[in-house]
């Protein structure tokens, strides 16, 4: 089936099985996670620095492939062999974006229009149409004013409002954001929070990497827990994972004479 065919109702966006992942093939990052993320979900991948949530993101955005296991996309096999397939590499490309934690790692164009436009151009959208989705997403995101400046001329928060653009232009069902509040000044974070919210409302599916509990219950509805062993330790609402301090100093995320 084509990536862009619509998944009955009861067909999880993404289904993982026992996946593994190491590097070189001697460090693990991830080790026998299973899960499914539901349409319309907004998911945490909650864990300390080096549990494997970068990781896990970058596998749920096609960027690298398991170890060991089987990761399943609008139900199909998410794998190097399918990605290499024109139709179905264009159908996933369109429907999932990610936004990295460090926006120099993904705005490489000479200005903010080439950037956002960048997408679209490769979709091959027509002229009219690729133009409308660039003046949406920059009224949304309010950077019209940005749009001739050279990203290496932005802020750090106008760089990850670039790069949210260049994602959100492609209009994609499923959004990955990594550690999508680090180095933010409190201003920009609320905003990205509230944008977070609204995307949600809006019908997309979210998924966070974060290990930021004050924001958790803001950007998400359930969270994946990690342990420090690269597995996953609990898979639960977050209200109940914010109950939870007993799995919460598991995976080193509370002191236990500090709690969050």
């Amino acid at each position: 089936m084509s990536c862009a065919e619509e998944l009955p109702a009861s067909e999880p966006v993404y289904a993982v099985r026992n996946l593994t992942y190491t590097y070189l093939g001697r460090f693990a990052a991830l080790s026998g996670v299973s899960f499914d993320v539901r349409r319309g979900e907004r998911v945490a991948l909650l864990g300390a620095n080096g549990s494997g949530k970068s990781t896990l993101l970058k596998i749920l955005a096609g960027l690298i492939h398991p170890t060991s296991g089987h990761v399943a996309a609008f139900g199909k096999a998410l794998t190097e062999t399918a990605l290499m397939e024109e139709q179905f590499n264009r159908d996933f490309r369109s429907r999932v974006g990610i936004v990295f934690q460090n926006p120099d790692t993904q705005v490489f164009s000479a200005t903010v229009r080439e950037e956002i436009a960048f997408g679209c151009l490769q979709l091959g959208l027509p002229p009219e149409e690729a133009q409308q989705r660039l003046d949406d997403v920059l009224r949304l995101l309010e950077i019209t004013d940005l749009v001739e400046r050279a990203p290496f001329q932005l802020s750090g928060g106008q760089k990850k409002k670039v790069a949210l653009a260049s994602v959100l232009v492609m209009n994609p069902e499923v959004i990955l954001f990594d550690e999508p509040t680090a180095a933010l000044d409190p201003r920009t974070q609320h905003w990205l929070i509230d944008l977070i919210g609204a995307l949600g409302e809006a019908g997309k599916t979210i998924v966070v990497a974060t290990h930021d509990l004050h924001t958790l219950a803001d950007l998400t509805d359930r969270a994946l827990v990690f342990a420090e062993d690269h597995t996953l330790l609990a898979d639960a609402p977050t209200p109940a994972i914010l109950a939870d301090p007993a799995a919460l100093l598991r995976a080193n995320l509370i002191h236990d004479h500090r709690p969050y």
